[in-house]
Formats: structure tokens, sequence, C-alpha cells
């Protein structure tokens, strides 16, 4: 029987990034609950927050994420009045804007993430949680965006 499979998936960079993910996504879900966001909503929200009105094009750059992912993300946003979808100044392209509401729920949501980052810490160690954001960083500087336009 051939092990060699086996022994590339146990070095397979793709294979442990992702399953790293999903675990801490799976976590700071949890901690985002009951709130009626995941993850993925609440960075979002809190881009909106920092930096004003943007384009789904613009998000998913600045998030490392596609188009579609980003607009599947900003639905429920969307339909539970979090933000609203208009047409820029130019009316060219439509913007995403945080609402009243969605200001809102991304201060609470902060409580929220502040916990489960405290907690991601103190599981993980503050020192190694610095490096490893670092190197996650650096992850996505080195590696160029496949399929962009």
């Amino acid at each position: 029987m051939d092990e060699t499979p086996a022994l590339e998936l146990t070095h397979c960079n793709c294979l442990a990034i992702r399953q790293a993910a999903r675990r801490v996504s799976q976590f700071y879900d949890a901690h985002l609950a009951p709130l009626g966001l995941k993850s993925s909503q609440y960075s979002i929200l809190s881009k909106l927050s920092r930096r004003g009105p943007m384009s789904i094009n613009e998000i998913a750059e600045a998030m490392a994420m596609d188009r579609t992912t980003t607009s599947r993300a900003v639905q429920p946003l969307e339909r539970d009045g979090l933000v609203k979808i208009e047409a820029a100044e130019d009316g060219r392209k439509r913007v995403i804007n945080l609402t009243a509401a969605g200001r809102e729920r991304a201060k609470e949501a902060l409580a929220a993430w502040k916990k489960a980052q405290k907690e991601f810490e103190l599981a993980y160690g503050s020192g190694a949680a610095k490096k490893l954001r670092t190197a996650l960083r650096d992850v996505v500087k080195a590696i160029p965006e496949m399929g962009a336009d």
C-alpha cells in the first residue's frame, strides 16, 4: 500500500490553513451568534464602520474574498437593515452603507469579538497569536490573487 498520498496530505499547506480557518471561524461565529452575525458579516460591518461606504469589490479586495462570497455575506445584512446598498455619488457603481442599526449592531458585536479574541489568545498564547497574524498577513501578500479581473 502506497503511503505517499497520506504523507503528502500531512504536509499540505492548504489543508492545514483551511482546517485552522474553519476551526477559528466556528469559534468566533459561536461568540457572535447571539447577535445574529457570522464572523465574516461582523468583519464587513467593522470594515464599513472604520472606512465608510464601500463597493462590493472594495470590500472583497480588502478582505481577500471573492466578489460572490462577499455579496452572499452582505445579503443578510441588507435584509436585516444593517446595511443599505445605494448608487455611488457618480452613479456608476453601487456602494454599501452602514445604517444606524448596523452601527449599533457593530458596537454590540465588538464586545463579543473582544471576548472571542481574549479567549483565543488565552488558549493559543498572545505572543503566538501575534506571530500567527503576522505570518498569515505575509501569506496573503506572498500568494498572488488568482482569477482577478
